[in-house]
C-alpha cells in the first residue's frame, strides 16, 4: 500500500461533525482553564500579600509565591527565553491539532489530554508577558494593586508567575542515623503551584497513561503526511 493510501485509510474522517466536536472540544477545554487560571490568579494577586500563607484545611494552603517561569517554582533558565519557548510550544501543539484533527483513530480523550497542555502552557504566558506591566510589586503585608499608576514593576516579557496551590499533605524528620539526610526535614509535597501547571501535568498524565497508542498514531500520521508530500513534490518535478 502506497503512503497516501495508508494515510487515506487512517484520515478518512468519520463524519464532519466528529473533526468540529474535536475541535471544540480543544478550544472550549484550553479556553476554559486559561480563564480560570487568570481570575484566579489576579484574584489571589491582588488580595494576597508575597508570602502570605492562608490554610484551607492542614493539607491544602493557598500561598501566595512568584516565580520566574518555570512549573511549581522551579527557575532554571532566562525568563524571556522561556516565554518565548512556551509560545512557541503553544503554536507547535495548535498545529499538531489542526494536522490530526481527521485522523479517524484518535480517541476524545486524547484531545482532551493535549487541550490540557496546550491550555496550562498559554496560562502561564500571560503572567510572563503581561503582569509586570499591569501589576505593581509591593512590600509586604500591602497587596499588589491592577493598573497602577506609576507602572508596573517589570517590562514586557519579564512578568513573574503567580503560585497558590500548595498541598503539604505530610512531613517528619528523618531519623538521625539515615546517611545523608539524617536529622533533616521532608515535607510531601512541598511545590506550589497554579492551575496552568496542574494543567499541564494532567494533560502529560494522561498521554502517557492512557492515550500513548494515540499519541504514537499522531506522530506516525504526521511522518507518513510528509513522507507523502516529499513523494509528490518528487513526482511534480519529474513531469
Amino acid at each position: 500500500m502506497a503512503a497516501t493510501d495508508r494515510i487515506d485509510a487512517q484520515v478518512t474522517t468519520p463524519e464532519e461533525g466528529v473533526v468540529a466536536r474535536r475541535i471544540w472540544i480543544v478550544v472550549a477545554i484550553s479556553l476554559l482553564i486559561v480563564l480560570a487560571d487568570q481570575i484566579f490568579k489576579i484574584w489571589v494577586k491582588t488580595s494576597f500579600y508575597l508570602g502570605e500563607d492562608l490554610p484551607i484545611t492542614s493539607w491544602w494552603h493557598l500561598k501566595f509565591i512568584e516565580n520566574n517561569g518555570m512549573a511549581f517554582g522551579l527557575e532554571l533558565w532566562n525568563k524571556v527565553v522561556l516565554s518565548l519557548g512556551r509560545i512557541a510550544a503553544v503554536v507547535l501543539f495548535i498545529w499538531f491539532v489542526i494536522k490530526i484533527k481527521g485522523v479517524r483513530m484518535l480517541r476524545t480523550g486524547f484531545f482532551v489530554a493535549v487541550a490540557l497542555i496546550i491550555a496550562g502552557a498559554a496560562g502561564n504566558i500571560f503572567d510572563c508577558v503581561f503582569y509586570g506591566k499591569i501589576f505593581n510589586n509591593p512590600m509586604p503585608p500591602e497587596v499588589a494593586v491592577m493598573f497602577p499608576e506609576g507602572g508596573g514593576y517589570s517590562t514586557w516579557f519579564e512578568g513573574r508567575v503567580v503560585d497558590m496551590l500548595y498541598f503539604p499533605l505530610f512531613s517528619f524528620y528523618w531519623p538521625d542515623w539515615m546517611p545523608f539526610v539524617g536529622g533533616n526535614y521532608f515535607e510531601f509535597f512541598q511545590f506550589i503551584f497554579n492551575i496552568a501547571d496542574a494543567s499541564i501535568c494532567v494533560g502529560v498524565a494522561l498521554l502517557i497513561f492512557f492515550y500513548s497508542s494515540d499519541a504514537s498514531a499522531a506522530f506516525h500520521y504526521i511522518g507518513e503526511e510528509g513522507k507523502s508530500k516529499d513523494d509528490r513534490e518528487k513526482k511534480s518535478r519529474l513531469k
